[in-house]
């Protein structure tokens, strides 16, 4: 295998950063013209090359759901619309994992994983990873007085949590974390992925053996001594989840966090008010999540013929469910283009809703309290180093900033 000389570079490359500066404007004038359903594919909308991996419906009809009452709409009716076709793209080196799965497989199949990700789950895995993981990262640059927070925080930091939570000694994260970087990178080189999704393989199995015979308390064990209706799952069973867990919880709390972060950052006052005020915290992350969710649409296969916000879908269709233009719908959200920390609190779709809304919400939130209450405390007067140039979020699909250079006056 090739040994990425800056696995961030590989990624950031891979999932066409830099192509898409600022997607909304043209997600609105797409969801004020078709009504909230637009026909037609939102990478073609943009003049984005569609990825090589993906399988189109065999009808040929793309439709994407842009409006809050479309999205939900979709996301909330699983017979009709199936997560199935993930299994023809994603599941090419995910396995087969709930990603795909509709009911009543993917709740069996969830119920097994819940236990790990509740949030009295989350109490330990805050105090026993996440913490320590959170300080050691800081402790790398606090004597600086500058940083990029991407590279040296928020990309790194989400995979050491997930390895740490796997179980997997701490010699082998540089080995795990290219092979991860190389996996979700397969958008734009699939036999990377694919060869990247066979190491994993491989490397988990000889781990997974040791956890049938000799259980620790980490995720593997619990997967490995899990029971699903008398049945033990299978090794590919585990193997799938472990792939899925990857791009799922590691990429995701990158994203979001670094998000939120640019929209503080880029604004004083709010930076501010929530650092002299840290029971913002929440409210702040929810409005980061709803302004700049970390994945920006997912995709569902129509079942039969329905109708979506007066729009007519024939069966065997694509519908991209875009909760990124759904979470911007001016419908549900005053000036919703706008970073508000104070803004009125309403559910928002960043996580999906449904059957298959996100299974590791609670450990994304927590992820990010921990993380930007330790920038705050250790890191005084935090800001955007006023040198940088043009720093900003981009990405159609995903979403997240490039660097966020900033500078601080002392580490504590």
């Amino acid at each position: 295998m090739t040994v990425a000389a800056d696995p961030f570079e590989a990624f950031d490359h891979s999932t066409g950063s830099g192509i898409v500066r600022d997607p909304y404007p043209r997600l609105a004038e797409l969801r004020a013209a078709s009504g909230g359903v637009h026909e037609g594919h939102l990478d073609d909308a943009f003049g984005v090359p569609r990825s090589p991996e993906a399988e189109g419906p065999k009808s040929g009809h793309y439709f994407s759901a842009l409006s809050y009452e479309a999205v939900t709409q979709v996301l909330l009716d699983g017979e009709t619309f199936s997560s199935s076709g993930y299994g023809k793209s994603m599941g090419l080196v995910m396995g087969h994992s709930i990603l795909e799965m509709d009911e009543p497989e993917h709740r069996r199949y969830r119920d097994l994983l819940q236990p790990a990700f509740t949030l009295k789950a989350m109490e330990r895995w805050e105090r026993e990873v996440v913490t320590p993981i959170v300080h050691r990262r800081i402790d790398a640059f606090a004597e600086a007085g500058r940083a990029d927070l991407v590279r040296d925080f928020t990309f790194p930091f989400p995979l050491e949590v997930i390895s740490s939570m796997l179980g997997l000694p701490d010699e082998d994260l540089p080995a795990f974390h290219r092979m991860a970087v190389e996996l979700i990178s397969i958008a734009i080189d699939i036999e990377r992925g694919l060869n990247a999704s066979q190491s994993l393989r491989d490397y988990f199995a000889g781990i997974l053996t040791e956890r049938r015979s000799a259980p620790r308390d980490d995720l593997i064990s619990l997967l490995a001594q899990a029971d699903l209706d008398g049945e033990r799952l299978t090794d590919e069973d585990i193997f799938a989840f472990l792939r899925l867990l990857l791009p799922a919880g590691a990429e995701t709390t990158y994203r979001s966090s670094s998000n939120l972060l640019f929209g503080l950052l880029t604004d004083p006052a709010q930076l501010d008010a929530l650092r002299s005020d840290r029971s913002l915290m929440r409210r702040a992350i929810e409005e980061g999540l709803r302004w700049e969710a970390p994945l920006t649409g997912i995709s569902r296969w129509t079942t039969r013929d329905v109708e979506v916000c007066g729009t007519s879908i024939p069966a065997e269709s694509m519908v991209q469910v875009c909760v990124g233009a759904g979470n911007h719908d001016p419908a549900r959200w005053e000036d919703p283009e706008r970073f508000h920390l104070h803004r009125e609190v309403k559910p928002h779709i960043a996580f999906a809703t449904g059957p298959h809304t996100c299974l590791g919400l609670h450990l994304a939130r927590m992820e990010t309290v921990v993380a930007l209450n330790a920038l705050f405390d250790r890191l005084p007067n935090l800001r955007l180093d006023p040198a940088a140039e043009d720093v900003h979020i981009t990405g159609l699909t995903f979403r997240a900033p490039r660097e966020l250079p900033v500078l601080f006056d002392r580490a504590c």
